[in-house]
Order: C-alpha cells, then sequence, then structure tokens
C-alpha cells in the first residue's frame, strides 16, 4: 500500500493514486486505535473528492468505535475551533489547502485542537494503517453538527463591532471555502464586499487558490485599484492562510502583518508575549517592544508554533507565511480573524493600510523569501555560516541559520520537503544595503552549488 500522502504534518497527495477512500477509511481506524479518540470532528473542503474521502474516513471512525460529529462542507480553522469549543477528542479536516485539483489530503488534531504531526502520532497513524484491523464492539454513530453560528459569534468577539465603520473591502476566495463565511458575516458588518472568485468550485476554474504566486495576486490588486477599496483579501483553498493588499493594490509581505497583529493585540491586552519565526525578526521585535510586550523566536511550522504559544501563554503568534495563531482560537491558525483585526484598525485610526506599513517597510526593508534549488543545502549552509559568521553580532540556530550585524542580517533555512534552502534578508532602514547583501548571498550560494 502506498503511504507516500504521510508528511512531517499532514497528509497530502494525488488522488486516486495515493489517497483514495479505501485508504481513507483505514486512516478513520487507525486514527482511532492510536488516539484512543471516543468523539470527533469531520470536516472537508470544497475539492470535488472531499466528500468521498470524508464518507470513507467516518466509516472508518466510527467502525473503531468513534462518534462522528460531521461538520461538511468548511475551513480547516473551523474544525480547529468546533474540536476545541465543543469538547471532541479530536478532529480531522479533509483539505489540500493550495496543492493541485487532483490532490487532496487530511490535518489531524487531537483534544483541545493540539496538532498531530510526525513527532506525536502521525507515524504511528501510518504505521497502524499497514495491520489487520477488527470493528469495535459498539459501533460508532454520526451526527451533523451546525457550528456557523458559534463560529461568526466567536470572529467577532475579536473586534470591537461598534467601532467599525462603513469600508469597501476586495475578498477573493479563489473558489475556496473562504467565501461561505464572507456571506455569514456581511450582515453583521459595515462593510460593503467586492467579492472575486467568490462561488466555492472544487473545479478551481481561475488556478489553484494560492494567493502567495505573483500570478495569482492581479486580480485582487486590480479589484482594488478598480473599485478604490479600502483594502483587499485573498484567501487559499481552506483559508487557513489570509493575504492582504493595500488600498493601491500593493501586496504587503506577511512579516509586516505580523508586526501589525502583534502590535494590535498588545496594545489591546496592555502588554504579554508574541511568538514569531526566525526568517525576519527585527520588526516585529520593535513594534512588540514598543507596544510593551515581548517578542519570542520560535522554529518555523505551526506544531512549533502553537506549542511555544501553550508554553508562553501567548496572546498572539505569527509567521511571515501568512499564518497567524490565537490564544483564545485554541492556539490554532485563522484565515478570517487578521482581517478583522486589520479591518478594526484602519476603521479606529482613520489610516490607510499603506500608511501603516510603509514606515515599517522604510524601517526595516526586507528581501522576502526567496528559495534556490541546491544539491547539497546541509553542504551550502554550513560554508555561508563560515564565512559569515566571522565578525557577526550573533549567530542563532533556532531554524537553519540566522546571522546577524548591526544593520543588517539574514535567515538561511532548508525546506522540510524539497531540496531547496530558503534565504531571508533585512536591514535597518537601508534599502540599498538590503539588495546589496541579498544579491551577494545569492551569488555565494550559486558559487558553492557548482
Amino acid at each position: 500500500m502506498d503511504l507516500s500522502c504521510f508528511k512531517a504534518y499532514d497528509l497530502r497527495g494525488r488522488v486516486p493514486e495515493q489517497l483514495n477512500p479505501e485508504l481513507a477509511e483505514k486512516i478513520g481506524r487507525a486514527y482511532v486505535d492510536v488516539t484512543g479518540a471516543r468523539k470527533v470532528i469531520v470536516g472537508y473542503d470544497i475539492r470535488l473528492s472531499s466528500p468521498e474521502i470524508a464518507e470513507a474516513l467516518s466509516a472508518g471512525l466510527m467502525a473503531a468505535g468513534a462518534d462522528v460529529f460531521d461538520i461538511g462542507l468548511c475551513g480547516t480553522e473551523q474544525v480547529y475551533f468546533a474540536t476545541s469549543h465543543y469538547g471532541m477528542d479530536g478532529g480531522i479536516m479533509v483539505t489540500a489547502s493550495h496543492n493541485p485539483k487532483d490532490h487532496n489530503g487530511m490535518k489531524m488534531v487531537g483534544p483541545e485542537s493540539r496538532p498531530i504531526s510526525s513527532d506525536n502520532g502521525l507515524n504511528d497513524i501510518r504505521d497502524r494503517v499497514l495491520q489487520p484491523f477488527t470493528d469495535a464492539p459498539l459501533r460508532g454513530r454520526r451526527e451533523s453538527l451546525a457550528v456557523a453560528a458559534a463560529y461568526v459569534d466567536h470572529l467577532l468577539g475579536y473586534v470591537d463591532v461598534a467601532t467599525l465603520k462603513p469600508m469597501k473591502i476586495v475578498v477573493n476566495a479563489g473558489n475556496g471555502g473562504a467565501g461561505l463565511v464572507i456571506d455569514d458575516l456581511e450582515p453583521l458588518l459595515p462593510f460593503s464586499f467586492i467579492k472575486v472568485h467568490h462561488q466555492p468550485d472544487g473545479t478551481f476554474p481561475n488556478g489553484v487558490p494560492n494567493p502567495i504566486l505573483k500570478e495569482n495576486q492581479a486580480v485582487t490588486a486590480d479589484a482594488v485599484v478598480e473599485h478604490q477599496a479600502a483594502m483587499g483579501i485573498a484567501w487559499d483553498g481552506d483559508y487557513d492562510r489570509c493575504f492582504f493588499f493595500d488600498e493601491n493594490g500593493r501586496f504587503i509581505e506577511g512579516y509586516y502583518i505580523v508586526g501589525l497583529l502583534a502590535d494590535q493585540f498588545l496594545r489591546k491586552a496592555g502588554g504579554g508575549k508574541i511568538i514569531h519565526d526566525p526568517r525576519l525578526t527585527w520588526n516585529t521585535i520593535d513594534l512588540a517592544q514598543a507596544a510593551g510586550g515581548k517578542a519570542i523566536e520560535s522554529k518555523t511550522g505551526h506544531a512549533f508554533i502553537k506549542q511555544r504559544m501553550r508554553d508562553e501563554d501567548a496572546l498572539y503568534g505569527g509567521e511571515m507565511s501568512a499564518h497567524h495563531y490565537f490564544r483564545d482560537f485554541a492556539y490554532c491558525d485563522s484565515g478570517m480573524i487578521p482581517w478583522l483585526l486589520v479591518a478594526e484598525r484602519l476603521c479606529q485610526s482613520g489610516q490607510t493600510l499603506s500608511s501603516l506599513i510603509d514606515a515599517r517597510i522604510e524601517s526595516y526593508p526586507a528581501s522576502g523569501e526567496i528559495n534556490r534549488t541546491i544539491d547539497d543545502p546541509r553542504k551550502v549552509i554550513a560554508a555561508i555560516e563560515a564565512k559569515y559568521s566571522i565578525g557577526a553580532k550573533s549567530v542563532s540556530h533556532v531554524d537553519g541559520v540566522s546571522i546577524e550585524f548591526d544593520d543588517w542580517r539574514f535567515n538561511l533555512r532548508m525546506s522540510n520537503t524539497e531540496p531547496v534552502v530558503r534565504l531571508n534578508v533585512e536591514s535597518r532602514g537601508d534599502i540599498p544595503l538590503m539588495n546589496e547583501k541579498t544579491e551577494e548571498l545569492l551569488a555565494e550560494m550559486e558559487r558553492l552549488n557548482k
């Protein structure tokens, strides 16, 4: 049996070669055997294969004795929300997020929506799939659970709705699931939504919803300019990530949104801790300190960030990859809470999104993440470290290598899944220096790769 769909944090693979109903049924049984769960949330995304895979998964869960609470078509964060909100033993979301349309997958959580990844159960589930199964003496039952009203109510708890003002916002669901939530929120908010690629459609008529790709950004940017909107928001398919465009249609690097949200949370709470990844850091640290809070660095990846947030009792965690995590959302990531907070900030401050972001870009210009395919990533990273650590102010290995100087810094790390190294460079208010050092590092990497 092909089990290549099991990855470090989730399951992802092509349908039906790598993931199909037969395997999904076994995964359901294995999940119960490994976790001991008795009450499990199941939801699925808009992909054409998702209902059938969710059905087979549910059959396996019930055969193993677990009760299934079916929340139907939804986003990943609704599985997280329902699992924690209703005190379930676990939850499984059938989704392949922004992967090609002939792919599918699963994201799994345990009690309190704690992630299940390769180091705490996912590999055990994979191994259990290969063993024979017997039905539980008492088969589980299934019931439908309507979570939309409680979920929307929870979302609105993050903002002071009374302070929100009429504002035009472009929303691009990419034919994923986000449009359904916007439709639920619309009657409760004073905003006018300009809807782009709004209808859920698993054939992805406008391409796979992945707003990080340059070619997918123009449609949102153009709509913002055309309608003179206050901002634009685009989501991936299961809307656990959201991406922002300012009123000029400019795509905003996720790094600057992390700083903006950290600042907002800390000011609301009067201090506290926030977690960030090591790729780009200075802007976030600066804003957190100015708002009376403390910024703490964590290894990149949702399992690491969520655990560190729990350990530190952090209010908020952010990754420059557009994942934003919230303590009051079971320490999970949401693609809906961030844009509500940014909209609230625009309404309360009277400022434009560009004016909030421009000053931060000027203070800490950044290269954005640059990926390069490298034959021997470890060798190249070690050689770069050896060269640049001479005379450096600090060298850190939280994730890859981060090397800091007085007026610039960089992080170089390996991908978890492919022979790629990822480079991020930033400076203190010096765009030419940031560009120069970025080019210098890329040239050195290319030389070392020969």
